[in-house]
């Protein structure tokens, strides 16, 4: 199976499991028996770390976010968002950045309302640029506390005067 279609069978999972929470293996396993949106093992490693990570992929989410709530965004972008974030930051797989927010903008288009895509695509932009600098003290701590098989020698250090400041200049909206 394509990655693109294993993205897209884990984004209808991941938007189920959103109306039914804790579902998610059960969303699998039906999903196997009826050959509908089969979820391969690429499929499942992406929804393992959504259900895993979800929490500190909204608090990566919810700083980019101008205007908005995240209880008001639409359930098509959110589970997009959270997808993509989980696999940028917690996924082991060797995906660029770039191809990742690709996926989930297609999926926004194909799933989403006229305009979702462009504001999962700001989103994903402005973290990923950001991704590319520094990663937020408090996401990073997070991130390591969630990431169980790295030693401390592996995780890099910031310095809280190194962290980028939220100012017009260095964060652009969507």
């Amino acid at each position: 199976m394509k990655r693109r279609t294993a993205r897209e069978n884990a984004f209808v999972a991941a938007f189920q499991e959103s109306f039914q929470p804790g579902s998610m293996q059960e969303i699998i396993d039906t999903s196997r028996i009826e050959n509908e949106q089969e979820i391969d093992a690429f499929g499942e490693k992406l929804l393992t770390g959504f259900v895993l990570h979800r929490e500190d992929a909204d608090k990566l989410i919810e700083p980019k976010l101008k205007n908005w709530k995240m209880n008001r965004i639409p359930r098509v972008c959110l589970v997009a968002l959270e997808l993509a974030v989980t696999e940028m930051f917690f996924g082991d797989e060797e995906d660029m950045d770039s191809v990742i927010i690709n996926e989930a903008v297609e999926l926004a288009k194909k799933f989403g309302g006229e305009e979702d895509y462009q504001f999962v695509n700001g989103v994903l932009g402005s973290i990923a640029r950001e991704r590319a600098g520094q990663m937020p003290e408090d996401a990073l701590e997070n991130a390591q506390q969630n990431t169980a098989d790295e030693s401390p020698a592996d995780k890099p250090e910031i310095a809280p005067e190194d962290t980028p400041k939220n100012t017009p200049e260095s964060d652009p909206t969507c």
